[in-house]
This record gives C-alpha cells, structure tokens and sequence, in this order.
C-alpha cells in the first residue's frame, strides 16, 4: 500500500511517501521538507514531483494521512484541503494524526505523559495521554495558560518538540523530555497504524484540530 503523509501545521512541513504493509512499521521512500510561508503554492506541485520521481501515478495512493493541528490556521486548511481533495477524487481513506500525539509517539517515557507545545501569547497546547505506545489513546487535549501547564507537570515529565517551552520548564525545576518536532515520517507511522485498525476519516468529517479560536472569531465575538 502506498500511503501518503502531509503536515503543514507549522513554520516549515512537510510530505513523505511511504510503502505500507499490515503489521510493518512504513518504509519511507522519501521526505521532502516544504518551505515557510508557500505551502499553497507548494504543496501539490511537491507531491506531483515526488509521485513522478518514484514512478507512481496518483492513481497508486491508497491512504493518506495528515497532520490535523493543534497549529497554523493557515497551514492547516492548506495541507487538509488537499488531502479531502486527492481523497474524494480516488476514494481512498485517510487518517488524521494530531501533532500533540505525534510528540507523545516519539517520547521513551512510560505510563501516562504529558505533551507541551508552544502556542503563542503565554500559551502551551496540552494533551495527555495514556502512554506512548499503539494504544496511547488522548485522554485530553487543551489550550491552557503556560503557568497552567507548568502546575499541571509538576509530578510528571513534560514531553516537548519546543526548545525555548523545554528551558522554561527546566528553569520552573521540573522534569523535561525534549524530542524533535514531528515530521512526516512520524505523521506516516501514526496514520498507517490508524488505517489498519479502522480509524479513518471520510473528506467530509476531516476537520483541523485548532484547539483555538481564529483572530477573527474572537473579534467577531467581541464585537457583539
């Protein structure tokens, strides 16, 4: 099977293509990083060039997952609005893979862990999850104060893809798990596990995790 994987929830992203088969971990054929700011004119082009240099059609797509949020308003409507797109018009499955489980995925800690990442003006996108293995399963994902989150890790290890977030924490006294933000490859992994155990979404249902609201939401609430 072969699967495609997109995240254009940050400052950079990227897609990967990866050959999938039951009980395997995905081999990646490739991952091509996207560049900051052009992801809309990017993204498909990207994919194109990268189905054509592996001789593959894409036709020859038989999944997709993508990297739902929390983060760019965006990026996200970008990297999901293509992949409802190639999707609908091939009939294939996708699965959306939060950014916050993406990190939780790449920790080495066991039990339940605590995943941190920078959301801007003094606020930290939190989820919690059982563990990190197969069966993490979020227990709770949040927009909450950094104050919030620092209280709430004061008995656990925070996991984090953020270093300035990561020194903060230290610099509170606690206990700080530093990975590398997650990348396709990782969004891959997470989808295809996803896909074999029947956790799909159609076009129609997939929807960004934001976790926040839009500028222009609040402004428009504000307004009333």
């Amino acid at each position: 099977m072969l699967l495609l994987a997109t995240d254009t929830s940050g400052t950079n992203g990227s897609i990967a293509l990866a050959d999938c088969r039951a009980g395997q971990d995905p081999a990646i054929s490739e991952l091509v990083p996207l560049t900051a700011g052009a992801f809309s004119a990017q993204l498909v082009p990207e994919i194109a060039a990268l189905l054509e240099k592996h001789h593959f059609t894409r036709h020859d797509l038989a999944g997709f997952a993508v990297a739902s949020g929390p983060g760019s308003f965006t990026g996200l409507r970008v990297g999901l609005a293509a992949i409802k797109a190639f999707a609908e018009v091939l009939g294939k499955p996708i699965a959306a893979v939060s950014l916050l489980e993406a990190v939780a995925f790449q920790s080495r800690a066991s039990g339940p862990i605590l995943v941190a990442l920078d959301a801007g003006r003094k606020e930290v996108y939190l989820g919690e999850f059982a563990s990190r293995g197969q069966e993490q399963g979020a227990v709770s994902q949040s927009l909450i104060s950094r104050e919030e989150c620092f209280e709430r890790a004061t008995r656990r290890t925070l996991v984090t893809a953020d270093r300035e977030l990561a020194e903060a924490a230290r610099g509170q006294g606690l206990e700080v798990e530093e990975v590398r933000r997650p990348r396709s490859d990782v969004i891959a992994c997470l989808g295809w596990r996803k896909i074999q155990s029947g956790e799909t979404v159609s076009p129609q249902d997939l929807e960004a995790n934001y976790l926040r609201r839009s500028d222009a939401e609040i402004f428009a609430k504000n307004a009333r």
